[in-house]
């Protein structure tokens, strides 16, 4: 006769949440390369928010105290202008800088927001936690390079990097500020309203931006398979990966949930397996196994705080 399971435990669930978040952003990829070139970015990116507001709407608008206060609008505000800050900068750097230079930036993201967290007091110092993001770290950067394998270019820090910086410190104060504003009370304790409110107002955001920077006559110019991946990106990669992200930073902290960007560039190396077996070699070994030690002194250290 055997027993029946033990439910899991929130911290357990939001692990299992940031595993799925990863895989779904490594998916999303290829999915933008596929769309028109010719595109505004910004607005598409608008739109692509604007999807999953809407899409997470129906949901939101059920749960008690949906509706924001003063002091959460404008928390709100701030998250929605990180997200505006990390994608605004990324369009522009990535005409600017190399893809290299650009991952191996973002690596930066998970103990930005360590510090970030402990400077406003929502971290704490714990050595597994730091020896689990510098193991990422160091994994994640491995397999950008490993990736980069045959590419030219060297690496500079001009000023495509340095706006590029700029918004990965902006990625990293998002959930920074959401653990900031549940500890306050302000924001909802419903993932699912702290990501319509945040992702709509990064939608008038960076739809904003886009109308003052780019020709938004040329979305007229969107074919309809164009329009079935950003309807697709914006309710899996948008609407379903921030809310997994705002579920999981309820109960974790801001630098154990961005930890999971690690993961990111090891699901493109199982992609790239699939899709072009031959280009994979020893030289992705190192990082892939740094990268999987990192998360699991993650699950480690979370067992050992319950």
């Amino acid at each position: 006769m055997s027993l029946p399971s033990a439910p899991a435990s929130p911290a357990a669930r939001a692990h299992l949440g940031l595993g799925l978040w990863a895989a779904l952003v490594g998916l999303s990829f290829p999915a933008v390369g596929l769309i028109g070139e010719t595109l505004p970015p910004l607005l598409l990116t608008s739109i692509r928010f604007l999807i999953a507001s809407l899409a997470l709407w129906g949901l939101a608008r059920h749960t008690q105290g949906w509706r924001p206060s003063i002091h959460a609008l404008g928390l709100y505000a701030l998250m929605g202008l990180c997200l505006a800050g990390f994608f605004g900068a990324m369009f522009w750097s990535a005409h600017r800088t190399t893809a290299v230079s650009m991952s191996t930036l973002f690596v930066s993201v998970p103990l930005l927001a360590f510090m970030l967290g402990w400077a406003v007091g929502v971290e704490r110092p714990a050595w597994r936690l730091i020896a689990a993001l510098g193991l990422g770290a160091t994994g994640a950067l491995a397999l950008a390079w490993a990736e980069a394998r045959g590419q030219q270019g060297q690496w500079r820090f001009g000023i495509g990097e340095a706006v590029f910086f700029l918004g990965c410190i902006s990625a990293a104060l998002y959930p920074v500020l959401t653990k900031w504003g549940l500890n306050r009370q302000w924001l909802s304790a419903s993932a699912a309203v702290r990501t319509f409110w945040s992702l709509g107002c990064g939608a008038v955001l960076i739809g904003l931006a886009g109308v003052l920077l780019e020709p938004w006559q040329r979305l007229a110019e969107m074919t309809f398979s164009d329009a079935v991946l950003l309807l697709y990106l914006g309710l899996c990669s948008s609407a379903l990966t921030f809310w997994l992200q705002q579920r999981a930073t309820a109960v974790l902290t801001p630098g154990t949930v961005t930890a999971y960007n690690y993961l990111v560039p090891f699901v493109s190396m199982l992609l790239l397996f699939v899709g072009a077996p031959e280009r994979i070699g020893w030289a992705w070994l190192p990082g892939s196994l740094l990268v999987m030690v990192a998360i699991g002194v993650l699950l480690r250290n979370e067992r050992v705080a319950a």
